[in-house]
């Protein structure tokens, strides 16, 4: 084998149209684009998604339903078996950061009830539900808000 002999396998490769060359070439005249209208035009050929060219679009007809929350993802959740990894002791927002508990884009924690706490800690500024808040406090710890 020779590189000068390679070639790609019969079929795999297809020649590019060439528009535009005459009647004969079948893609003569308007080169495929039909007759008038944007989308024969040069660089006219896109709608924006949601157009119904002109008619009032589903989107602005349906009504909008709902609330939309902007600090939804404000909090991060902090499971119970995850304090694992922390020493005992007073542990505030900082502290959880730090342990990579709590993402970076995250303002505040609370703390969610999924698995047991083994150590006794003492939250500072960390929100947590009434499940959490229990079981710290049967573990000898306590949240403070």
């Amino acid at each position: 084998m020779r590189l000068n002999t390679l070639s790609p396998a019969e079929g795999a490769r297809e020649d590019r149209k060439r528009v535009g060359r005459g009647i004969g070439s079948g893609l003569g005249k308007t080169a495929g684009r039909g007759h008038k209208g944007s989308f024969a035009r040069s660089g006219k050929g896109k709608i924006k998604a949601g157009f119904e060219g002109g008619q009032m679009p589903m989107q602005m007809r349906l009504p909008k339903v709902g609330f939309r929350s902007k600090t939804k993802n404000d909090t991060a959740e902090v499971m119970l078996y995850q304090l694992d990894q922390l020493e005992a002791g007073d542990v505030d927002f900082a502290t959880l950061l730090a342990a990579k508990l709590v993402s970076t884009k995250a303002k505040r924690a609370k703390l969610v009830v999924k698995g047991e706490v083994t150590k006794k800690f003492v939250f500072k500024g960390v929100l947590a539900t009434a499940g959490a808040k229990a079981a710290i406090e049967a573990a000898g710890g306590k949240v403070e808000e």
